[in-house]
């Protein structure tokens, strides 16, 4: 039974790697998603506007001959 536990295939290894990456990914991918919704619901609350300080192009097309 001990000899079983001795030898691990690399390709079991790089499969666990990516496994673990792929979950660290997800999970930090929903925390920001989560923390970007709760700071969007804590400065509506508030009565702060995110984009007060940031210029905005007109959406005005010109066309030149």
């Amino acid at each position: 039974m001990r000899g079983l536990l001795l030898y691990i295939d690399p390709s079991v290894t790089t499969y666990l790697i990516q496994a673990i990456a792929g979950a660290a990914i997800a999970v930090g991918a929903g925390l920001a998603i989560y923390f970007r919704s709760a700071r969007k619901k804590i400065n509506d609350r508030l009565g702060i506007d995110e984009n007060r300080n940031k210029e905005v192009e007109s959406e005005d097309i010109e066309f030149k001959e």
